[in-house]
């Protein structure tokens, strides 16, 4: 957990719990969508299943959802300032891992020219979305393993 826990007002709180039930129902409301349309071949499980996985691949390489969180919740960062953010990583596999972000259409890399050549990094639409869609994944996580709690009223 990380310590020490983020207290928000207990109403806060409620609205959170609220967004986050509201995220669940539709996404069983998606689910139902796509389960209406596979279940027969090529469209079954297994054609679901690996069409997810593809999907997600991008997600699943280390340091991805690290630079990707760190970028949606500071805003645009030069390399130094992002590899600050980000503890234990190098520098030869955050410019890897920014390369390929940027291959995948989820992160822009700025030039402004200088003297000096300053570059920074920012997301793009793509990976603005995608952290708006997982902001309510990442607060239930944080909910359920106490880094976010209700401040005490007195």
């Amino acid at each position: 957990m990380t310590e020490p826990a983020l207290s928000i007002p207990s109403d806060e709180l409620d609205k959170l719990q609220a967004y986050i039930a509201d995220t669940v129902t539709t996404g069983v409301d998606i689910r139902k969508i796509l389960s209406t349309y596979s279940g027969t071949y090529p469209y079954d499980e297994a054609w679901e299943v690996s069409a997810a996985v593809r999907a997600l691949r991008v997600f699943a390489s280390r340091w991805t959802i690290e630079i990707l969180s760190a970028l949606y919740i500071t805003g645009p960062k030069r390399f130094n300032e992002l590899k600050g953010l980000l503890a234990g990583i190098s520098s030869r596999t955050l410019s890897d891992k920014l390369t390929l972000l940027a291959g995948e259409g989820l992160v822009i890399r700025k030039v402004k020219e200088g003297p000096p050549i300053r570059v920074n990094y920012i997301l793009s639409e793509h990976g603005l979305l995608c952290g708006r869609l997982l902001s309510p994944l990442v607060a239930y996580l944080k909910l359920h393993c106490g880094a976010v709690i209700s401040k005490a009223t007195k």
